[in-house]
């Protein structure tokens, strides 16, 4: 098993319980349950507000499926170069946070309106992490 794959497997497992937590437990604090927002908890008091947030919440777990699976299928049936080039693809959607989200869970941070403060932070480690990984294991599969 190449540098790539093992890199491809590990933020699968990450990610897939990433899911289970918006799935069935979006109340979590834990991965990415979305209770670090206050405003998850202030919506509850109104019905369609309420909704929305949860259908957003597994909107964005199905998406994160729809990556966990296609990554799979890389794996089982891709060529070297697939692999290379779903890292590649991997590298670049996960900086797109730092483009758009990043932003705005630090003034969400800021303002006080995340549980658990400096999770933005934290968050944003985790997320570079999943950069670093897949970075390096394209830097080590080029070089060994």
């Amino acid at each position: 098993m190449d540098i790539l794959s093992i890199a491809i497997i590990i933020f699968c497992i990450m990610e897939l319980g990433n899911v289970l937590i918006l799935y069935f437990m979006p109340d979590s604090r834990l991965g990415n349950g979305v209770a670090v927002f206050d405003s998850w908890n202030d919506v509850k008091e109104d019905k369609a507000l309420n909704l929305f947030s949860h259908y957003i919440a597994y909107w964005v777990a199905g998406v994160k499926l729809i990556f966990i699976f296609l990554l799979i299928v890389v794996l089982l049936t891709g060529t070297e170069i697939t692999r290379v080039w779903a890292v590649v693809a991997m590298i670049l959607s996960i900086a797109t946070y730092f483009w758009r989200l990043h932003p705005i869970i630090k003034e969400l941070d800021k303002m006080g309106k995340i549980t658990l403060k400096g999770y933005s932070k934290t968050l944003g480690l985790m997320i570079m992490g999943f950069l670093i990984m897949f970075l390096l294991s394209l830097i080590i599969y080029f070089i060994v």
